[in-house]
């Protein structure tokens, strides 16, 4: 029996929680983000301002020039994690087998539960119909016999769409073949551009491809992944051991930042708010990551391993100095950003002898006490040192020079 996979995705979710509190806003364009009047992002839209070209990721004064008359609110995250949790709940009553992608998605391997229910298309209906009756809230669904057809059939007919691929080989070719080579998981727009100019434009015409003429333009490794999605060839299994894979914090400034001291203050506090998120999770980090972006979005990324993992502000502030320290600035700077990686639920490893000094267990139950205090004070019991710091004057003297990497495809709303 083949699979039956489904990709559930949420329409426009941040945005339709927002109508969905605020009858009044139907059928208006609302945008989830930073005001128009300030930098930052928008983190979502609503179908209604998708119409006006705004889409997540896009600065916020843009989205405010394409649409002077947008309601722009600021992100509720809290009350979209209460609906999320919701959505997973009504999931796990069609079938355990629930991967959570991310606030608004995930896959559901529903195979083993079709005497139950039905085919999977009939699951879908009956899912899309539970999730609009309890939330409010439309949901497209694509039923495939495997991720990556799941997630794409969840694409094609947005809004409250249900999208059924078929299982036989040459059936799915078929299928595939008159889409766009961009709609293949893993081809952002630096490969499709390759492709494009190589003659490759829909799926269809990598079905024709040789994997040998694929390898020439895009190495082996990526050429046998692409040959094998666009014969709808995907093994990967719906895993219900998913969990996040890194935790990051982001701050763009009001204006372009010169002032080296005010920029470490800030990478201090989104220090403080990663580690406080790393430490709830109950993970620990064995990887710390800068982010700076320049007024032209140029995007330059350091990272550097913590051996042995760690989860204490201290160790994660020292990292996030040292990453930074490394760098000469060329220019103010637009956002700067902080994350971790390689998140274990251990500290292994073996410490060395200075760690070992300065007893890492003990930096790390204050951290959690610092944590402790404040959930139930208030953030402001407890001020770290950066906070305590009015904002210095901006640096007068010249900033270096330094080599800039532009990064290509950024993973979906890491456009500052």
């Amino acid at each position: 029996m083949p699979r039956i996979i489904l990709h559930a995705d949420m329409d426009a979710f941040f945005a339709a929680v927002e109508v969905r509190e605020r009858p009044e806003l139907r059928g208006q364009p609302v945008v989830v983000g930073s005001p128009p009047d300030q930098r930052g992002v928008v983190a979502a839209s609503s179908y209604e301002a998708r119409r006006y070209g705004i889409h997540s990721a896009m600065p916020s004064r843009e989205a405010g020039r394409r649409c002077p008359h947008a309601v722009f609110l600021p992100p509720n995250m809290p009350l979209y994690s209460r609906v999320s949790q919701q959505i997973l709940t009504i999931f796990e009553r069609f079938t355990p087998l629930v991967e959570p992608v991310s606030v608004d998605e995930a896959f559901l391997d529903v195979t083993g539960a079709q005497r139950l229910f039905g085919d999977g298309a009939a699951i879908a209906a009956r899912l899309k119909a539970a999730v609009k009756a309890e939330t409010q809230l439309t949901v497209s669904v694509g039923v495939a016999p495997n991720k990556f057809l799941a997630k794409l059939a969840s694409d094609l007919h947005k809004p409250d769409g249900l999208t059924v691929v078929p299982t036989e080989p040459a059936a799915i070719c078929r299928f595939l073949a008159p889409l766009p080579v961009g709609k293949i998981w893993g081809v952002g727009k630096v490969s499709e551009g390759v492709l494009t100019r190589a003659g490759f434009s829909t799926i269809g015409d990598l079905q024709r491809a040789t994997p040998a003429h694929l390898a020439r333009l895009l190495g082996h490794d990526a050429a046998a992944h692409l040959f094998a999605l666009a014969h709808g060839d995907d093994t990967r299994t719906v895993d219900v051991t998913w969990d996040e894979k890194s935790i990051s914090r982001e701050h763009t400034f009001l204006e372009d930042c010169s002032a080296v001291a005010l920029m470490e203050s800030t990478l201090g506090d989104l220090v403080e708010d990663v580690g406080r998120r790393l430490r709830k999770a109950g993970k620990y980090a064995g990887l710390a990551k800068l982010k700076l972006r320049w007024k032209d979005f140029t995007t330059l990324t350091r990272q550097l391993p913590l051996t042995p993992p760690r989860c204490d502000d201290y160790s994660l502030r020292a990292a996030a100095l040292k990453l930074f320290a490394a760098e000469k600035l060329l220019a103010p700077v637009r956002l700067i950003g902080f994350g971790v990686g390689r998140l274990t639920l251990q500290a292994d490893g073996q410490l060395n002898l200075f760690e070992a000094a300065g007893k890492p267990e003990r930096v790390e139950a204050v951290s959690r006490t610092v944590d402790t205090i404040r959930k139930k004070y208030g953030s402001a019991a407890i001020l770290s040192a950066s906070a305590k710091q009015a904002p210095p004057a901006p640096r007068k003297a010249p900033l270096l020079a330094h080599k800039r990497v532009r990064l290509g495809a950024s993973v979906k709303a890491d456009r500052a």
